[in-house]
């Protein structure tokens, strides 16, 4: 299982936009390729020294070979979107990680 992770600091000017757009536009077009199973949108609890706010967005693929069509067919289109709308007001880079094993309580 591969996580595809991208962290973004979002300048305070387009915060609030910037959030409900991920929420209700973006994050669901990701998913609607069909290279991902599931998606978390987590907030970066570290203060920044260049201000904003950063967040995590962990999409989890079903394969190495759905991420690759991912960024084949639809990352380009997909991030441009983005960029678009907020120009300089964002900073994003990716990473990729290789889930090697979860563990879950047993309380029994």
């Amino acid at each position: 299982m591969i996580l595809y992770n991208v962290t973004v600091n979002v300048d305070d000017s387009v915060h609030t936009d910037w959030l409900d757009w991920m929420k209700t536009d973006h994050i669901p077009k990701v998913l609607s390729t069909g290279k991902f199973e599931k998606a978390t949108l987590s907030q970066v609890l570290v203060e920044e020294e260049m201000g904003g706010t950063t967040y995590a967005i962990q999409y989890r693929s079903y394969s190495r070979a759905a991420l690759d069509a991912y960024y084949q067919e639809d990352a380009d289109r997909l991030r441009s979107e983005g960029l678009k709308r907020f120009a300089d007001k964002i900073l994003a880079f990716r990473t990729e990680l290789q889930i090697i094993d979860e563990y879950t309580v047993n309380f029994n």
